[in-house]
């Protein structure tokens, strides 16, 4: 069989002084942190799209990537010459699972019969390769945004064609999905949104677009499909006005329309950062409403207001995320999928091991410095003393909903003389700050 990445061999860890680029310093898969390895915790995925697809195409250029398998006349061949390269990536890097479009596995054919023959060979190519190496799919998708036809709108497109299209689409990669044994099924709005009133009904759409959920879930129950279901909030790109947002629009979207019991999120660092959030504001309020799913693990540009998809490298981030995570008890069935690509510069095929390596690296090490944080507990102390108030007295009654503002007009006409603490942000930034320099 055909080598792809012949200069690089299996990836391994060689510890914090390693000045090898094509190791680990951090990522150290069998390594146990609070009762699980790192491969547990992490539990890394390949995104098919970036890594095996992407040219390096940007608004103002063409691809300037320079991949082996793209080096053939056939669509098909391309395909499958791709799913092949794939496995050995993810073998060498040691990535245990993978995400992929339907798109992303074959070329679309001149009809939707054509496209779904396609992807039905690469889909038998890839059940052998993971019978063969172990490799599972974190999740699969839909991609309901790329094509002319979805310009306005997949599930939330004024034209019932498109709607019944999309469903179609859907209905084949939950099928495929299931097939491939699955751990979750993500919805990304692409065009879900609009870009101006004056030609949108907003609640027709959104109603279009809860049935459409409905119908999913309606569908996976049908064919055996008990994988978790997935949103991904994303604002702005390609529609100026997402109905997905943030997590906070997606988790009122599903609340309305009944639809909370069977979605869960998938959060990305970069769109949180065109949404105006941290990534850690979206990943604890999918976290404590119970909806955190699973992870696309990159970082943007603040510079910059489109989705830039690179490797995280921030260590203050990945930290900060990790500590969520952990607080969420982990992301199974979910996993941190790298949804990142090499920059348009970085087109040799090795650089495609660098940027996982640096990536996986920053979240291994986020992880360890987040467990350390954990177990001494010193924010989480700061946290509950600051809090305490509300553990006793009339804190402890307005919690139990035993007063009302009657009650409450009463103890403040007697207790007006206030009392406030220091929040001590900056001492708090400095012990995290410890924590992430000690490492």
């Amino acid at each position: 069989m055909r080598e792809f990445f012949p200069e690089v061999k299996r990836v391994e860890f060689e510890g914090r002084q390693s000045k090898n680029p094509l190791a680990f310093r951090y990522y150290d898969p069998g390594q146990v942190i609070g009762g699980k390895t790192m491969a547990d915790h992490l539990r890394f995925s390949m995104a098919y799209w970036h890594t095996m697809t992407g040219t390096g195409k940007d608004m103002f250029g063409s691809g300037s990537a320079e991949r082996p398998w793209n080096n053939l006349s056939d669509p098909m061949d391309i395909a499958k010459a791709r799913a092949y390269a794939s496995f050995e990536f993810m073998e060498k890097m040691q990535i245990p699972f993978f995400c992929f479009h339907d798109t992303d596995l074959a070329p679309e054919g001149s009809s939707l019969r054509e496209t779904f023959r396609n992807v039905d060979q690469i889909v038998q190519i890839l059940k052998d390769l993971m019978a063969q190496t172990g490799k599972k799919l974190l999740w699969g998708t839909s991609n309901l945004f790329d094509h002319p036809r979805f310009m306005h709108g997949a599930a939330t497109s004024p034209s019932p064609q498109v709607f019944a299209y999309a469903a179609a689409r859907v209905k084949r990669a939950l099928e495929i999905t299931h097939e491939l044994g699955g751990e979750n099924y993500v919805f990304w709005g692409g065009r879900e949104g609009y870009e101006t009133l004056l030609n949108t009904d907003m609640k027709l759409e959104l109603d279009n677009l809860a049935r459409f959920f409905h119908m999913a879930v309606d569908y996976a129950k049908e064919i055996g499909f008990k994988g978790q279901f997935l949103i991904e909030p994303k604002p702005k790109e390609p529609t100026k006005h997402q109905y997905d947002f943030d997590t906070a629009s997606v988790i009122g979207f599903l609340r309305t329309y009944g639809l909370e019991k069977y979605f869960k999120l998938n959060i990305e660092a970069n769109h949180a950062t065109l949404a105006g959030h941290t990534f850690q504001h979206e990943l604890h309020l999918a976290r404590i409403n119970g909806m955190l799913g699973s992870v696309d693990a990159n970082q943007g540009d603040e510079l910059l207001g489109w989705d830039t998809d690179q490797y995280a490298t921030n260590v203050y981030m990945t930290t900060l995320a990790m500590y969520e995570i952990l607080k969420n008890g982990g992301l199974a069935p979910g996993g941190l999928n790298f949804d990142a690509k090499v920059r348009r510069g970085s087109f040799e095929p090795v650089d495609l091991f660098y940027g996982h390596i640096a990536g996986m690296d920053a979240f291994a090490l986020g992880l360890k410095i987040a467990h350390r944080l954990l177990e001494t507990g010193e924010l989480e102390q700061f946290v509950s003393e600051r809090y305490s108030g509300y553990t006793t007295g009339i804190g402890l009654k307005i919690v139990n909903g035993e007063v009302g503002f009657k009650e409450l007009a009463e103890y403040a006409l007697e207790n007006d003389q206030i009392k406030l603490t220091s929040g001590r942000q900056e001492l708090l930034e400095t012990i995290l700050n410890r924590y992430i320099l000690e490492s």
